[in-house]
């Protein structure tokens, strides 16, 4: 069996070979949409309107008539949300041959002009709604969302504005179509618009533009949102509860030396730097996107004395002052090495705070401190935290990663 994907545009899109297996076929099945673009085609037609009905008589007409060209239409990408999942449910995979178009989704984000390998793809599609909650609710980049008759692009506003969710809206209608129309709204405006039936919703974050009160900010313990992050994973940032632990555990001093290795997005850098004003604070990140988002955040937050080291450790520490503390969140897959420039140059009253989320890692460290510093004292600490999210009408928790801080130090702790 052929089963050949199709778009709005009916059968000028198709190439001349999959045009070819189509005109040929004994048996050509689709919904009534697909089947009107073959007016002239000879062969049978099944008009598919039950799958399970469907299914029964394609099974039957395999048995019956075994060397039967059977021709199965479908929406672009079969194999995408779409009607090729149930076939392979029921027919062996090597009984059929796909020939995909261009998914919705493809065509939808080739018309926005946005790249789409890092967004979420969610069907609503005979789903509920939830199923969209909690991707809003982590602020995924870009959101594409299929949608059906319940879970129109006005239920998918509503959504958003009871989130109070940052997205801007784009409605795509009929792609590939003659009566094509892709449209950005607001999630208010959108309420009051009619749509086609055959549409998607594409959600794209928008990133804030004005810049925090600073005057209203707490000392320590900024919330996540404050800072920018990586757009591809927005999630890899040292959470804010983590944070404060960290903070805890390195008891800074004014005027003292810290270096923050594998510093990511800055977050702990400034966190550092606005408890302690007169230390030194080092931020080491060997990424690009690192960098420039460690500068971009001290600039938004106000923060004038982190200095970024754009290099990787352990080479980057060796023009560095020795220093009074050192954090290492990232280490690059280079961690013993790390921690063997860090104990060589630590000062004698130091300490190494170490924020860990494998057990590998962990493994390396405890197995590393046995072989190498014997004699320096060192404390675990594991956090298992979580944060209270809405789900409809009720509350449930949401766990956070656990992560294990090691604490070093060649003086008592």
């Amino acid at each position: 069996m052929q089963v050949i994907g199709i778009g709005a545009s009916g059968a000028k899109d198709l190439a001349a070979p999959v045009l070819a297996l189509i005109e040929r076929a004994d048996l050509l099945v689709g919904s009534d949409r697909h089947l009107s673009y073959f007016p002239e085609q000879v062969g049978q037609r099944l008009r598919l309107i039950s799958f399970p009905t469907t299914l029964e008589r394609l099974q039957l007409e395999r048995q019956q008539h075994p060397q039967q060209q059977i021709v199965i239409l479908a929406s672009g990408d079969p194999l995408f949300f779409g009607l090729g999942r149930l076939l392979l449910l029921h027919f062996a995979a090597d009984e059929l041959v796909f020939h995909p178009h261009p998914s919705s989704v493809q065509l939808a984000f080739s018309r926005l002009k946005v790249p789409w390998q890092d967004a979420q793809l969610i069907s609503l599609h005979g789903r509920s709604l939830e199923n969209l909650r909690p991707a809003l609710q982590q602020g995924a980049e870009k959101i594409a969302v299929l949608t059906d008759a319940e879970n129109t692009p006005q239920a998918i506003a509503e959504l958003l504005l009871s989130l109070a969710a940052s997205y801007q809206l784009w409605v795509c209608e009929n792609l590939g179509a003659e009566a094509e129309r892709v449209r950005s709204f607001s999630a208010t405006a959108a309420l009051t618009q009619t749509f086609d039936p055959l549409n998607l919703v594409i959600l794209l974050r928008q990133a804030e533009a004005s810049v925090p009160d600073l005057s209203k900010l707490p000392s320590f313990g900024l919330a996540d949102e404050l800072f920018l992050s990586f757009r591809d994973r927005p999630g890899l940032i040292t959470k804010r509860e983590i944070r404060t632990l960290i903070l805890a555990e390195l008891a800074l001093r004014p005027q003292q030396v810290v270096w923050d290795v594998g510093a990511g997005t800055g977050s702990v850098s400034i966190e550092m730097a606005r408890l302690q004003p007169t230390a030194e604070i080092y931020a080491i990140e060997k990424t690009a996107a690192g960098a420039a988002l460690i500068q971009q955040n001290c600039e938004r937050l106000s923060v004038q004395t982190v200095k970024l080291v754009h290099q990787a450790a352990p080479e980057a520490l060796a023009t560095l002052p020795d220093p009074d503390r050192i954090f290492i969140g990232g280490s690059g897959g280079c961690l013993s090495n790390i921690l063997l420039a860090s104990s060589q140059r630590l000062q004698p009253d130091g300490l190494i705070v170490l924020a860990l989320a494998t057990l590998e890692h962990l493994n390396t460290v405890l197995t590393w401190r046995q072989q190498h510093i014997p004699d320096w004292q060192h404390r675990l600490l594991q956090a298992q935290l979580s944060r209270s999210t809405a789900v409809a009408n009720l509350t449930r928790w949401m766990p956070l990663n656990p992560v294990t801080l090691v604490i070093l130090s060649p003086q008592s702790l």
